[in-house]
């Protein structure tokens, strides 16, 4: 399968360059047909794009070609082939054919081709001089200023590609004809290989004389960067890739764009057209330098002098003329520290390791092993691996993976604890295989591999549990149990899971105080606020008295063995006050959380307890995110991620990435937050991660009123939140729902998402994810049955916000009230609510709810009949549409719908508005006063009213929005 990016990459500064000399060619075409003398400054040129195979000196040149079609050019096309060296005018002859095709370059096209079948007849080198100003002149002149006849009425652009195959007369006469360009309509461009300028090739003299000489430009096409291998595979895939994807094809392809393509088509492996081109390649070269590259590239992509010499078993100079022609043919190129050398693309290497004997491989890593004395052990591991010595390859493996463990270089890590898995002799004792599977899987949790990373907690707890450890067992469930919730392990599963482990470390208060620490994470996480603190003060107390002042009475307890690694204290107190900070954030006690969180950060970034420190980073800023917040949010998140980053802590980071991107759409950043919210789902991982992602891409969609696909990532959240059971990844899709359903008309819906999510918050006393729901829920209610509902609606949520006092939610009462007042009519009432509401979201830096909520002032300001403060109100808001990126203003939020009666009970409803009896309505109708009283009571059920001066209200309201254009 071809894979081709749909749009050019990282070319912008070479393209702008282009346009430049377009626009020289294009006004000296201008100047000629004015008659002007002269001009200002050169107009045309020849210019030579240059650089790699594969690195897209092709594409661009067809991006010139197409621009300057589109700028009314002629374009001359012609290429040069493998063998034209050795043909003279080669490319002109496919340059007379191009030219032959236009009837304004058909006489001249002719005339070219006729002059090259007589230099084939002639002595060529006898009248070379002047046949290359006599094609030169014939090429150029249908568009010579100086022979208007037949000229072409625009500027012509002649491309030539792949130089580096044409040969000296095409050559000698694209320099004239360049040279010529200056004075004329005329753009020349030219591609070539700048790796295939071996000696003796035409073009390599040709190339440096017009340079120096001053006669052509050339600019080098340099190979992409990692964002900007990240953007053409995102252009190519349409979608953002996981970054360890595109690092892997940066690093294989070297950001040569042909070779990213080909390695995204490929997937694992040298994609095979690679591979044969390098080794159609090395097929050139000598015996010699060919083994000597084999060798090469099983010491790797770097290779030192030394150690390459010493594997060989050939003398210095046997290996300088090797390296000498590799050189020459562009396989290898010195390194800066002349201590070693580099093979020119990772393919090369690649494509020559795979086609080495399997045999002599293998004897070449031993070699390579026994010879690497004081070299890393993650480099003599490999190689010892590679060998198939095993034992010796475990013993560098482990040692490796402790030291990149240490230095937080976990993707490093992960490797080399697979590596020393894979090798672990046979003999290796239980024990010793349960802690290296423990390290391996809090390295594997680091860098996000969380379902490999459970797997190795679950082997290591039951080789514990096989050799009697049962304090080694249980040690290691917090951890496994925090894997398992990444991967969508519901609470009760967590909290057994934690209860049972308690009875193995009953004589280890350190350890118990560090599962009850756990228990007080998975209940927090469920925002069970008030089983969190009480395990958490049970984990406080045990963590005192592990440090001495609780010793077991050996009358009560049997001894106990000791823990292999008892927990730090340090760690678990680090934990223990980011866990209860949180607690204390979402129960409204806002300093307490903070204070606790900002210490956590710090005294854990202090001890380098990387773990602890990002996840205290995640606590608070994820916490603030919700809790509108959002300058203390960003604040912890920026950070938070920089330091994840550097710790490679992967899922930390990626988690923390999705709640910016919440911040982003919370402020009104619509863009930047579909953005980063696509990278948190792209880089995979965590199921936590995902959720709040997809979260936010509906949150954007709904921004953009595209309401599928705002339902699709929604409901998706809500699949994947409900293996969970947890508040806080249900109810943030349930919301997002509900508004979706009311956008769309969908009110019954919209009621009923509402009352899940009162529910769901209700059993856990919570109110920071009810706040969203109590505006929406208000106007569901209001278009479904009326006020009574949307008064009951309020009562039931405003408890609970008033209860938590959490001040970024409480804004949401007065907005509400707002708006069931100016459904009843009360329009003084209303705006006096809906003025504090507004204020109180603008302060807020809520952009959802404050931008709605100046169209429902607009609203009221309409009923009010204050027309100049309604037309400011939707001023306003469609500002903040358009600084959200979201172009002109949406439509309102869905308005209460009044409820329809039939014309009898209108009739009705209009003289209980003037204050009629049941007996007078009945006498005005001509019915008996009995079916009267059954109007007067279906009508309060359709209004969702109890009074009749409600009825009264309504009838008012309905007459003002009647009238309203």
């Amino acid at each position: 399968m071809t894979l081709t990016s749909p749009v050019l990459i990282g070319r912008d500064d070479l393209l702008a360059l282009a346009q430049r000399r377009l626009a020289a060619a294009a006004a000296s075409n201008s100047a000629a047909a004015s008659n002007s003398a002269a001009l200002s400054s050169p107009s045309g040129e020849l210019l030579l794009l240059a650089g790699e195979a594969g690195i897209g000196k092709t594409r661009l040149l067809g991006e010139i070609t197409r621009r300057a079609r589109d700028e009314g050019f002629t374009v001359l096309a012609a290429g040069a082939s493998p063998g034209d060296t050795e043909i003279a005018g080669g490319l002109l002859a496919d340059l007379g054919t191009e030219m032959r095709r236009s009837p304004a370059t058909r006489a001249a096209g002719e005339r070219l081709q006729q002059r090259l079948r007589e230099l084939a007849d002639g002595d060529q080198h006898r009248r070379r001089r002047l046949l290359v100003a006599d094609l030169a002149d014939v090429i150029a002149s249908p568009f010579s200023p100086a022979e208007p006849p037949g000229a072409l009425a625009g500027p012509v652009l002649v491309a030539c590609e792949d130089l580096h195959w044409a040969d000296d007369l095409t050559l000698d006469v694209l320099g004239r004809l360049g040279a010529r360009a200056r004075t004329m309509p005329l753009l020349v461009v030219g591609t070539y290989r700048s790796d295939e300028l071996y000696p003796r090739v035409p073009m390599r003299q040709w190339r440096t004389r017009l340079l120096t000489q001053r006669l052509a430009e050339e600019v080098r096409l340099h190979r992409l960067d990692p964002a900007q291998t990240a953007a053409m595979a995102a252009a190519i895939a349409g979608a953002d890739l996981p970054t360890a994807v595109t690092a892997s094809v940066h690093a294989r392809s070297d950001g040569i764009p042909l070779h990213v393509e080909e390695f995204l088509a490929a997937g694992d492996g040298v994609p095979e057209t690679l591979a044969d081109a390098v080794l159609a390649r090395a097929a050139r070269l000598s015996p010699s330098a060919k083994a000597l590259a084999e060798v090469a590239s099983v010491l790797g992509r770097s290779f030192g002098l030394d150690l390459l010499t010493t594997i060989t078993g050939a003398g210095p100079s046997a290996v300088d003329d090797g390296l000498r022609e590799l050189t020459a043919h562009f396989f290898v190129v010195p390194r800066a520290d002349r201590d070693g050398y580099d093979f020119r693309h990772a393919l090369i290497r690649d494509a020559l390791y795979a086609d080495i004997a399997p045999h002599r491989r293998r004897d070449l890593h031993a070699r390579a092993a026994a010879a690497a004395t004081g070299f890393p052990d993650a480099f003599i591991s490999d190689q010892y691996e590679r060998a198939g010595l095993t034992d010796r390859a475990f013993e560098h493996a482990s040692r490796a993976a402790a030291e990149a463990s240490a230095m937080s270089a976990h993707r490093e890590a992960v490797q080399l604890y697979q590596r020393a898995r894979r090798t672990w002799p046979p003999t290796l004792a239980p024990a010793d295989r349960a802690t290296l599977l423990a390290a391996l899987a809090a390295e594997l949790a680091a860098v996000d591999d969380n379902t490999e990373a459970a797997a190795c907690y679950e082997q290591a707890h039951r080789l514990r549990l096989a050799l009697g450890d049962g304090p080694g067992a249980a040690s290691l469930v917090p951890d496994w149990v925090a894997v398992r919730h990444l991967l969508g392990a519901a609470l009760d599963e967590r909290t057994t899971a934690l209860r049972a482990a308690l009875p193995l470390v009953a004589g280890h208060p350190a350890e118990r105080g560090r599962i009850h620490a756990a228990l007080a994470a998975a209940y927090m996480l469920d925002r069970r606020l008030t089983e969190s603190i009480t395990d958490g003060e049970v984990a406080r107390t045990l963590t005192a008295s592990a440090a001495g002042a609780l010793t077991p009475s050996l009358a009560d307890n049997p001894p106990t063995p000791a823990l292999a690694d008892p927990p730090n204290p340090d760690q678990v107190r680090c934990d223990l006050d980011a866990t209860l900070g949180s607690v204390y954030l979402f129960a409204g006690r806002m300093d307490e959380g903070t204070a606790l969180l900002r210490g956590a950060i710090a005294h854990a970034s202090e001890l380098r307890l990387e773990a602890q420190a990002a996840r205290a980073y995640r606590m608070l800023g994820s916490s603030m995110s919700v809790l509108v917040e959002y300058a203390q949010a960003e604040d912890a998140l920026t950070q938070g991620i920089a330091y994840a980053a550097r710790a490679e802590r992967v899922n930390d980071e990626h988690y923390m990435t999705a709640h910016l991107a919440h911040v982003r759409w919370a402020t009104g950043a619509i863009d930047e937050a579909a953005r980063l919210a696509q990278h948190a789902l792209a880089e995979g991982g965590g199921i936590t991660t995902e959720i709040t992602a997809r979260h936010v891409l509906g949150y954007v969609a709904l921004a953009h009123g595209t309401a599928d696909v705002a339902e699709s990532h929604l409901t998706e959240a809500d699949r994947l939140g409900s293996a969970m059971r947890e508040l806080q990844r249900l109810s943030p899709a349930w919301w997002g729902l509900a508004e979706t359903a009311l956008a769309g008309g969908d009110v019954a819906t919209a009621v009923d998402r509402c009352e899940l999510g009162f529910a769901a918050s209700a059993r856990v006393r919570d109110a920071a994810y009810l706040f969203p729901y109590v505006v929406t829920g208000t106007r569901a209610h209001l278009a479904a049955t009326g006020p009574t509902a949307a008064r009951d609606w309020l009562g039931r949520t405003s408890e609970l916000l008033r209860e938590r006092g959490i001040p970024g939610t409480l804004g949401a009462i007065d907005h509400a009230l707002g708006l069931i007042l100016l459904h009843e009519g009360q329009t003084g009432k209303a705006r006096d609510a809906l003025d504090r509401a507004a204020a109180f979201w603008s302060a807020r830096g809520r952009f959802w709810e404050g931008t709605a909520v100046l169209l429902d002032q607009a609203r009221c300001a309409t009923r009010s009949r204050r027309p100049a403060a309604a037309a400011a109100c939707r001023e306003a808001a469609a500002a903040a549409y358009r600084k959200a990126g979201l172009g002109g203003l949406l439509p309102a939020p869905a308005a209460p719908r009044l409820p329809a009666l039939s014309a009898r009970e209108m009739e009705v409803a209009l003289l209980v508005a003037e204050g009629r009896t049941n007996r007078e309505i009945a006498a005005a109708l001509t019915i008996a006063p009995k079916t009267a009283a059954a109007h007067v009571e279906h009508i309060r059920t359709k209004l969702g009213v109890s009074r009749r001066a409600q009825i009264a209200t309504w009838v008012t309201a309905r007459s003002r929005a009647a009238a309203t254009p």
